[in-house]
């Protein structure tokens, strides 16, 4: 049985570079929003992000192809936007033969600082036609002024 096996060089040369850094650090652990512990690991694949902004939020849109909105998460926590999930590989079928496989398949991880204007107790997400709409209502919060302090 003859299997094709897609090939990502940049992706391996960051998986090596990171296992020689958690190596180094002795499995340094790295905190994920849920608040466990998990190793430092690359992602499978990383969707394309538009951000705008207009006079009332900002606006985050990803291509998720193919996906289902059950299998996307969205979460913030300590000012960090976080959308994660994963995008299932077509099984194979006997009758079916492929010659290329470019698209990539897996878990995804994208996170995002969000904004001192942004409010994020009020952020909300769609999901329609391949695409994920983050929605980040602005705020009017007062910036701090800068002060000119007199040195003695």
């Amino acid at each position: 049985m003859n299997t094709l096996i897609t090939w990502n060089q940049l992706r391996e040369m960051e998986e090596a570079t990171q296992n020689r850094f958690n190596r180094f650090l002795g499995g340094f652990p790295n905190r994920i929003g849920t608040g466990e512990t998990h190793s430092l690991t690359v992602a499978d694949w990383s969707p394309e992000v538009d951000i705008s902004q207009d006079n009332h939020e900002y606006l985050l849109k990803a291509d998720l192809p193919e996906m289902k909105k059950d299998d996307v998460r969205v979460t913030v926590e300590d000012g960090i936007l976080c959308v994660s999930g994963e995008r299932k590989s077509e099984k194979e079928d006997q009758k079916r033969k492929f010659h290329r496989i470019e698209r990539a398949f897996g878990n995804f991880r994208r996170s995002f600082t969000l904004p001192e204007d942004a409010d994020s107790t009020k952020v909300t997400a769609e999901f329609r036609d391949g695409v994920l709409k983050v929605h980040l209502p602005t705020t009017t919060k007062a910036r701090s002024k800068a002060l000119d302090v007199k040195v003695q």
